[in-house]
Parts: C-alpha cells; sequence; structure tokens
C-alpha cells in the first residue's frame, strides 16, 4: 500500500500527515519555523516520517498561507525576504495598480499577490529583469515544492487567484500577459497535478523513493477545507479560528468584492465564500482559554442573548460587511463574565448567518448542511447557539488539519 504526504506550511509551524490509500492517518509531525527557514524545517519534518512509511511514499503535497511570496533568481535563490499573508504594506502601491487591474478584482488588494509584486518593484534595489537575479515570483508552496522537485517557476491556481490568474479561462488575463512583469509569473497548474519525480540528490537525504512524485500544492484554507471530505454542492465548511471563515461548495461561482466574497476553483465546482476578522481572536482577548471552556458550560444556549454585538478588535472588517472603518460594537458590557460571553458567541454566530445568507442571496447553491472546524469546533454552546440561527443542521469535521488535506489532495485529482 502506498502512501502520501500533506505537508502545510503556516507562519509560525509546519505539519506533516502520512496517509494510506484508504486515508488512515499513519503518522504525523510538526516543526516550529521562521521566515529564514523554510527548507531546513521542511527537510526535517520528512526526515522525521519512520523509515517503514517513508519508503512507501509515492506522492507529496504542500499547501502555504496564501498571498505570502518571495522573489528568487534563476537558481532559486531568494532575493530579500519573503512577504507575509497578511503583510499590507503594498498599500502604498494601490493607486499604480488601479491603473492596470480591473476594478473590483481580487488582485486589487494591500495583501494580495500580485500588489506585493508591485511594491517589491517600487523599491530602489529592485533587480533589473534582464539580470540573472530577478527571476521568478512564487508562493510560499510553489518554492517549497522546488526544493523537492527542482523546478522553479510552478503555482497552482489555488494560489494564483490573488495573483490575477483567471481560474475560469485557465490563463493570465490579457491586462498580465502584457506586462512587463509577466516573465516573473509562474506557470499555473491544476491543484494536485503531478510536477515530478524528488531530485535524486533530495531523494537519498531524506530517504525518499527516487520514484516519489511532487504535485502541484494549494492554499491552507483549501486544504482544511478538502480535509473535511465535503464533495457535495451545498455542503460548507466554517472555520472558527482565531479569524471567522466560511466556504461553500456550489455549482454557481459567485464574486462579489464589494461583500468580500470570491470563488476559488475546485475541478468543475466553486468554493465560494469570505472572511470575517471577528472570531476566536476576539474571545481570546477577553478570555483564556479555561475560562471559554468554564464560563460556555454555564450558558444557556437555548436562552437568546440580549446584547447586540459585532465582535472586532480593531475597526474594520472584509466579510460579510466588506467596509475598513467598520466600527466593533461591544457595548455594554454586563458585569457577568458569562453574559458577556453569550454576547460574544451570539454575535459571531449572527455574523456567520449573515454571510451564509449573502452567498444564497447572490446565487450561491443553497445550503444544505455545515461542517465545522477550527478550535471553536469544540464548544458544544457555541454549536447551539449557532444552530439557532443557522437553517441547516451542523456537523463537525473529522480531519480538520491542511496537512491531511493536501495529502488527500495527491490522491483526489478529479476534484481540484
Amino acid at each position: 500500500m502506498t502512501v502520501s504526504l500533506g505537508i502545510d506550511f503556516g507562519t509560525s509551524g509546519a505539519r506533516l500527515v502520512a496517509i494510506d490509500t484508504d486515508r488512515n492517518v499513519l503518522w504525523w509531525g510538526t516543526r516550529e519555523l521562521s521566515d529564514e527557514l523554510w527548507r531546513e524545517t521542511l527537510f526535517n519534518l520528512i526526515q522525521a516520517v519512520p523509515a517503514t512509511i517513508k519508503s512507501r511514499v509515492m506522492r507529496i503535497a504542500i499547501d502555504g498561507t496564501s498571498s505570502t511570496v518571495l522573489l528568487c533568481d534563476d537558481r532559486g535563490q531568494l532575493i530579500g525576504t519573503p512577504i507575509l499573508y497578511h503583510d499590507d504594506r503594498a498599500r502604498a502601491v494601490l493607486s499604480q495598480l488601479r491603473s492596470i487591474v480591473p476594478s473590483g478584482h481580487l488582485a486589487l488588494s494591500a495583501t494580495s499577490s500580485l500588489s506585493k509584486l508591485y511594491w517589491m518593484a517600487s523599491q530602489a534595489n529592485f533587480p533589473d529583469l534582464n539580470s540573472r537575479q530577478a527571476h521568478y515570483f512564487l508562493h510560499q508552496a510553489d518554492w517549497l515544492a522546488a526544493q523537492l522537485h527542482g523546478k522553479l517557476g510552478i503555482s497552482d491556481y489555488h494560489n494564483a487567484l490573488k495573483l490575477g490568474y483567471d481560474v475560469e479561462s485557465l490563463s493570465y488575463p490579457d491586462w498580465l500577459e502584457t506586462h512587463p512583469y509577466r516573465p516573473l509569473l509562474p506557470q499555473v497548474l491544476a491543484p494536485g497535478t503531478p510536477i515530478g519525480t524528488v531530485l535524486p540528490a533530495v531523494a537519498r537525504e531524506l530517504g525518499l523513493a527516487t520514484e516519489c512524485v511532487v504535485c502541484a500544492g494549494t492554499t491552507d484554507s483549501i486544504a482544511a477545507f478538502i480535509a473535511s471530505g465535503v464533495t457535495t454542492p451545498g455542503v460548507a465548511v466554517t472555520s472558527l479560528g482565531s479569524t471567522l471563515v466560511i466556504k461553500l461548495l456550489s455549482h454557481t461561482r459567485v464574486d462579489a468584492p464589494s461583500y468580500g466574497i470570491y470563488s476559488h476553483r475546485l475541478g468543475d465546482l466553486w468554493l465560494v465564500g469570505g472572511a470575517s476578522n471577528t472570531g476566536g481572536a476576539v474571545l481570546r482577548h477577553f478570555f483564556s482559554d479555561t475560562e471559554l471552556a468554564s464560563l460556555s458550560a454555564e450558558i444557556d444556549p437555548d436562552l437568546p442573548s440580549q446584547l447586540d454585538y459585532y465582535p472586532l478588535l480593531t475597526p474594520g472588517d472584509r466579510f460579510p460587511i466588506n467596509d475598513p472603518n467598520l466600527v466593533p460594537r461591544l457595548t455594554p458590557q454586563p458585569d457577568c463574565p458569562v453574559e458577556f460571553l453569550h454576547g460574544l458567541l451570539t454575535g459571531i454566530a449572527k455574523i456567520e448567518a449573515r454571510g451564509y445568507e449573502l452567498l444564497a442571496e447572490l446565487g450561491a447553491t443553497p445550503l444544505t448542511a455545515i461542517y465545522t472546524a477550527g478550535g471553536g469546533a469544540k464548544n458544544a454552546t457555541w454549536t447551539k447557539i449557532r444552530q439557532r440561527y443557522l437553517p441547516v443542521p451542523i456537523f463537525g469535521s473529522q480531519h480538520q488539519e491542511a496537512a491531511y488535506g493536501a495529502a488527500v489532495l495527491t490522491q483526489n485529482l478529479t476534484q481540484t
């Protein structure tokens, strides 16, 4: 029986999951990392896999944080340091970007991959495009996979969406094809597509079979969706992590930048959704994990909260209200912490419900069920509160690790 490895890279850590052809987890591991040690962390993770499992590994896929990008030379050596997904320094070049990018396009954002390329190009030390230096503009997952297979300049259409790639026509749009930066942009493949075998020297170093194939990767959020096992249009996944993210599998593509809604391609279907700044980060600002557990147990989820909150830590939200100046609503704050937490959980639940209502109003496939991932999925009280506002059944995802989804990606090419 062959084995697939899925590797998930975040900002502070990386995770690896090994699964067999029946998708049973055989082994998992984690490593902390820093921006300068991506390659070392990747290799250490793979080296730690037991030899009896590693000898059977035939497929590998890597997911990374969407819009974490870097520039490298023709040998893959980094030029400068990577820019992380949430870095908005490119706000300074948005006016320049607007002269190129169509109005309302997803790439027209201070944190998009394309805006970060523009910011790099605006710096005095940006290499001459005719030199051997500036050769490839890549995403985190692209560069890491190339450390294994050696073929630089290849990406996937999940990561490339915020670079401006047209996921409907499966090509770069005309306004990018004729752009001076076009030579830096990667070739784009469907996620999960086999790229090439592991380099012989790398295979020897890591203890991998020389026949092991590295596949095109994906983003961390889509890998987490794949991990849930959802394959039926109308079924969605809500991730209750530090932020609130919803993704609905739909027959219909929906892009509504004014509401913070966009669609990823998933084979012949679309993954429609958005991300709100509300979520677990707000809860942890006021309560410890221990307090969240104990106070939640004291809430009666069958009784509605009398508090009308829109829980944010700072002004601004992306979805379902796309307003950078949206003011948080966290008052009045009662003396009783149970009541306060009840109000916060209810406020987040209402935002989630409004998000799904918007998707329906804009033509997405009607919602039939929701699976929940992230730390909030463990809070039974919160689930009951959410059920008051959501018109469909809520379930817990059996698998929530993005690394598991990346491993599944290598086995399930028809759905990506």
